[in-house]
């Protein structure tokens, strides 16, 4: 089935190419989702879009291009920490603390805040795993402190001149007027908060394919010397692995997704993960492809809302990736540990042992 209805009325989208009409269409499904203020995730329309016209920059080339010295730095100097012939998890002791410096390098926010954020990663992991909406609520609001911590004294003080991403953002307009504290600081959450965990999930995701086949190990290292080749590469395991499950929409007039009746008001699901294992897209899901399937690959999504970070993703995984190649001769899974799985609404691993030669 393209997509079903859960118990509590919820239309899960699993297809492919119903997936992508959701997505494609927010006029008839809404991404105003949260009850929380989510720029510019959870806005339509030309609000939407301004706020898209003034936050893609920051991911533009150039941006990337000053930002790859630094990311360089800081996964030579992990990979190069990391234990040899022993195990060690891709995730919580490489993804983690790598996804955290190379934030507080592109944002430009205090090295002090490291742990900080490391401890309210492994936090938000948990109280997103539980489900419990207080445990959510308190993990949410401690991030949003640590935001406040770096964003006060600069909004009470500006700098003459923006030293960083960060004071950039707090001179920003949309539609002619300066963004207020909440949008600074939601802005800021979307492009950190889940991004953290997220990036980290990807790391697992990786290099647990690399040590499980030595077949993808060795194509990846002839990868190794072309940057698009080896995107392509990172783009198709994550794909067979999914770490984005989903997205949530809400419909605004009564429709069909996929055989399901969908009445207006109605919760939505856009399963990622399942439209990149559809059957009728992919015949063979599992078949390492990367070039063939880049065509169809929703890792990133698709639409209007399309993942704005990707460049920044994109160019923070192979890095690492190229430091992990280039100080190993192998990579192989722990013979005494599998690992854990990542439990919904997280994918991918949650613990990925890995062991380096």
């Amino acid at each position: 089935m393209a997509a079903t209805i859960d118990e509590d009325g919820t239309v899960r989208v699993t297809g492919h190419a119903e997936v992508l009409r959701v997505v494609r269409d927010p006029q008839t499904f809404s991404s105003d989702v949260s009850r929380f203020l989510q720029v510019p995730n959870t806005l339509d329309g030309e609000e939407h879009a301004a706020f898209r016209a003034v936050l893609d920059p920051y991911f533009a080339p150039d941006r990337m291009a000053t930002l790859a010295g630094p990311c360089r730095r800081i996964a030579a100097r992990l990979v190069a920490e990391l234990p040899r012939g022993r195990a060690v998890d891709a995730v919580s002791g490489l993804g983690v603390r790598y996804a955290v410096e190379a934030m507080l390098a592109w944002l430009g926010w205090p090295a002090e805040l490291e742990e900080d954020l490391v401890r309210w990663v492994a936090d938000n992991a948990e109280a997103t795993r539980s489900g419990e909406l207080a445990r959510t609520t308190e993990v949410a609001q401690r991030f949003d402190e640590i935001i406040g911590r770096v964003v006060e004294p600069r909004l009470a003080d500006p700098a003459t001149q923006p030293r960083d991403v960060t004071d950039e953002l707090l001179r920003e307009t949309v539609d002619g007027r300066h963004l207020s504290r909440e949008e600074i600081v939601s802005v800021l959450r979307n492009w950190t908060g889940g991004d953290l965990g997220s990036l980290a999930l990807c790391v697992g995701v990786i290099l647990h394919q690399l040590a499980a086949d030595p077949a993808i190990e060795a194509d990846a290292r002839a990868r190794r010397g072309d940057p698009a080749r080896l995107d392509a590469a990172i783009d198709e395991l994550l794909r067979r692995d999914d770490p984005f499950l989903s997205n949530r929409r809400v419909a605004t007039a009564d429709t069909v997704v996929g055989g399901c009746p969908v009445t207006a008001g109605s919760r939505l699901t856009v399963e990622w993960t399942d439209a990149n294992r559809d059957p009728a897209v992919f015949p063979d899901p599992d078949r390492y492809a990367p070039e063939t399937h880049a065509h169809a690959n929703l890792v990133y999504g698709a639409g209007p809302h399309v993942c704005p970070g990707r460049p920044l993703a994109t160019l923070e995984l192979r890095i690492l990736l190229e430091e992990v190649l280039d100080r190993t001769t192998d990579l192989a899974l722990d013979p005494e540990s599998r690992g854990e799985r990542a439990v919904r609404p997280l994918g991918g691993w949650a613990s990925a042992p890995v062991i380096l030669t």
